[in-house]
């Protein structure tokens, strides 16, 4: 009897020490995986970590071509600058030479007046010789009072007319390359003052020349895709340090 109980015994522990054995063999499994799991995760926020600095380091240098741009037309237009009739803003969208509509054309008309076509001249040289390579934008842009006294349907119709006629002087008149450039018009919807003063609406009359900054949309995009990759690895190592 006292046999049987001591094989019992011997029988229970070996099962015991082998569930044991087994568990702590998955444990290392489950830990040797965890551990590679993380070492992966740890290489691809080093991986992502170059490329984002790769990118930012293309946003620079894109932003320092295009500050460069905007030095050399602060110098070539002093004059209108100091007069207020031209001002240059470094936005996102890109480097904005903006003219109040005034300077360039007559209430309700589309011809360029003639005064305005040494400013015009200015910038038509730097867009040749130092931004070759970059896009035109032009558009056009109005105050919010509806068209009464002209021909055109709407201000739709009127800045987009205009914006088209300052394309036309830059190909045509001065040899901008006509692949480089394109006009829309925006009417009244795209105010950078409040309509009710007439200071206000006489900000919005404009039309601005808009140098595109080189592939910064997409640049932009792969910096956002990378952060938000990295942000999802993040929050993944953050559970296994748990």
């Amino acid at each position: 009897m006292a046999a049987k109980k001591r094989m019992f015994t011997v029988l229970v522990l070996t099962l015991v020490s082998l569930a044991v054995s087994g568990c702590s063999v998955t444990f290392q499994m489950r830990h040797k995986s965890d551990v590679d799991r993380i070492d992966s995760l740890g290489n691809e926020i080093e991986a992502l970590n170059a490329r984002l600095a790769s990118l930012q380091e293309q946003k620079e240098n894109e932003l320092s071509e295009l500050d460069k741009a905007k030095q050399l037309l602060e110098e070539k237009l002093k004059q209108e600058i100091d007069d207020k009739s031209v001002r240059l803003e470094m936005a996102q969208k890109g480097l904005a030479i903006v003219f109040l509509t005034e300077v360039l054309f007559d209430s309700g008309k589309t011809d360029i007046k003639s005064e305005a076509f040494s400013a015009l001249d200015k910038i038509a040289v730097v867009l040749k010789e130092n931004v070759e390579d970059r896009n035109i934008g032009i558009e056009g842009h109005t105050d919010n009072e509806p068209i009464k006294h002209s021909k055109w349907k709407s201000n739709w119709e009127l800045s987009t007319s205009r914006a088209t006629s300052v394309l036309h002087y830059l190909v045509d008149t001065k040899g901008i390359n006509p692949k480089r450039v394109a006009a829309i018009g925006y009417g009244e919807y795209r105010p950078v003052a409040s309509n009710d003063t007439v200071a206000g609406k006489k900000q919005n009359r404009r039309v601005e020349i808009v140098i595109l900054p080189k592939n910064m949309e997409k640049i932009q995009a792969d910096m956002d895709k990378i952060t938000q990759r990295k942000q999802q690895i993040e929050r993944q190592l953050k559970r296994y340090k748990k």
